[in-house]
């Protein structure tokens, strides 16, 4: 079995509550990225980052959707379907909205202010955006409810778990596993996204929040960019991430951020 396998049964066997515990098996690689707030231009520069490749991802659900009804009988579940377009839809409009309010901002003040966030509704809202995907490629997605809320920015943070979680389902193989959660580490709260995906080496991982780079170009005909804004994304916030990856045996993501009394 690989090991971050044995991650996912270690969070999964874990106490009520919904807090991981930590894996049981080493891992091969790691590395821990921190960076401090970043100036209003970088900020600037993010979100038309965030504009023009995380928007993407609700467009990919719609077409998923739609591949995903033009196959075979129909059954009832199609209007379940239809549904999640329909939410994909207005997911779409909300974050324009979001990143035209955000980048009003611009002229009020020097980046982002940290408000305080509960991260159960962002880790159920990705969860629910990748079903379709993780549905098409034969991919399981869990989230651990939790009642942790931390100072951040709801647009950016949702931000970096949507593209955390959406390259986790990119980078498993069918009949793998993701599981998203958080817990409290004194001050500080970890959200965890585990996937028992394909890994990655120590030079990937060391370019990993390089702009366009892709880790696996024949699995992702993307820009290579997701990273690249969760990297961006974590320095504006001033969080904090770690990395732990096998190749061929999973990866862990883990964001720190102060917790929100």
């Amino acid at each position: 079995m690989h090991e971050m396998q044995g991650h996912i049964e270690a969070i999964e066997s874990s106490a009520a509550g919904g807090v991981p515990r930590k894996p049981k098996q080493p891992i091969t690689w790691n590395m821990t990225a921190q960076a401090n707030p970043h100036n209003p231009s970088e900020f600037e520069s993010v979100l038309l980052a965030i504009a023009g490749h995380d928007l993407r991802q609700p467009l990919q659900v719609i077409q998923a959707a739609h591949e995903f009804l033009g196959r075979g009988v129909r059954t009832t579940s199609e209007l379940s379907l239809l549904q999640l377009v329909q939410d994909a839809i207005d997911r779409l409009r909300d974050q324009l909205n979001e990143l035209v309010a955000a980048l009003q901002l611009r002229g009020h003040a020097t980046g982002v202010k940290l408000t305080p966030v509960r991260v159960g509704p962002l880790l159920q809202q990705v969860t629910y955006e990748n079903e379709i995907a993780a549905l098409t490629n034969g991919v399981s997605v869990r989230t651990v409810p939790t009642d942790a809320m931390i100072k951040s920015d709801a647009l950016l943070l949702g931000t970096v778990l949507r593209n955390l979680v959406s390259n986790a389902v990119k980078y498993t193989q069918p009949g793998g596993r993701i599981l998203v959660g958080c817990r409290r580490v004194e001050q500080l709260v970890r959200i965890d996204v585990y996937d028992t995906g394909i890994g990655m080496t120590g030079d990937q991982m060391s370019r990993m929040f390089e702009a366009f780079t892709r880790l696996d170009p024949a699995r992702c005909d993307g820009l290579g960019i997701g990273l690249f804004i969760v990297g961006q994304a974590i320095g504006i916030l001033g969080h904090r991430i770690d990395v732990t990856s096998t190749p061929c045996g999973g990866s862990r993501f883990s964001i720190f951020a102060d917790w929100a009394e």
